[in-house]
């Protein structure tokens, strides 16, 4: 229940509990050691398919996937190269792309910022796309950026996922994005506190600070899981990587009751043929994991 990532693939596995009658395990860990024993638990229930959320899991999943050929496995956020494993990938730079143009076209002072979670590859290319996003809408744009940590504890400290917004906020950011699980619910806060605009992330955060949160870059990994469940069941499972983008409405932007007063017409128009430039191929959003340091 952290109103982001992990939230959205619970979600996903609730909706398929309630479209199909067909229960689910879960099991959440307390330290990194469960990572591997809850993966072989699960196989040797005959829970199948067994889904891993998060790159955190890879390790442990390439084990556990040999150990169990004939199990179905899938992990979202990272590539796990097993012939029983589905690897499912988002396009966070091409959403965060998206929110990085409301960012600048909202922002007053033409300061935005960025709070990552855990520095990794992939909160950079959530970081990358978001500047991108900014700069290309506006050049002369000033972006702030820190990321919270580099242990999973980056994930879950909203004092100072707070404090780092803060900061952006006394050199003059007046919208901030979060890539950063539990720990941007700090975020969100410190910026609804001050009277500036937060960007939810993964899920839809617009309703925690009404009319206080810009919008959310919207991750579907309730779709992903609801999805491979379903493909499951269907017999039409598939192993291999799955990336999912714009154009196969993996990512995209929240617009909502709670923040349609922020978002202009000229905003909405802007965005709308960004997303069209983009899944025609006419932007190009950079991709940090896949070219590596950002340009911007």
């Amino acid at each position: 229940f952290d109103k982001s990532f992990n939230e959205s693939a619970y979600m996903g596995a609730e909706k398929f509990k309630a479209d199909t009658g067909t229960d689910y395990r879960d099991f959440e860990i307390q330290n990194d050691s469960q990572r591997e024993q809850a993966l072989r638990n699960f196989a040797r229930r005959g829970a199948n398919p067994v889904i891993a959320i998060g790159f955190s899991h890879a390790n442990a999943l390439e084990k556990v996937a040999e150990e169990f050929p004939e199990t179905k496995f899938a992990i979202v956020d990272m590539v796990v190269d097993k012939p029983n494993v589905r690897s499912i990938v988002f396009k966070e730079n091409e959403g965060s792309y998206i929110v990085g143009k409301l960012a600048i076209m909202a922002s007053e002072s033409k300061k935005v910022g960025f709070v990552g979670g855990m520095d990794v590859p992939l909160i950079r290319k959530f970081a990358c796309g978001y500047k991108q996003g900014v700069l290309e809408t506006n050049p002369d744009a000033e972006v702030f950026e820190n990321m919270t940590g580099n242990t999973g504890a980056a994930w879950t400290d909203p004092i100072k996922g707070g404090e780092l917004a803060k900061s952006q906020i006394d050199r003059g950011a007046d919208v901030i994005y979060h890539a950063a699980g539990g720990t941007g619910l700090g975020v969100l806060q410190a910026a609804a506190d001050a009277g500036k605009l937060g960007i939810g992330v993964d899920s839809n955060q617009n309703a925690l600070h009404p009319g206080q949160i810009l919008t959310s870059m919207l991750k579907r990994v309730d779709v992903a899981v609801a999805k491979t469940f379903t493909d499951a069941r269907d017999g039409e499972w598939t192993s291999g990587i799955y990336s999912l983008g714009l154009k196969e409405g993996g990512v995209d932007w929240a617009l909502d009751d709670n923040n349609k007063d922020l978002i202009t017409d000229e905003m909405k128009a802007a965005v709308e043929k960004a997303k069209a430039d983009i899944i025609a191929g006419d932007i190009k959003v950079h991709d940090y994991i896949a070219e590596g340091e950002c340009p911007f």
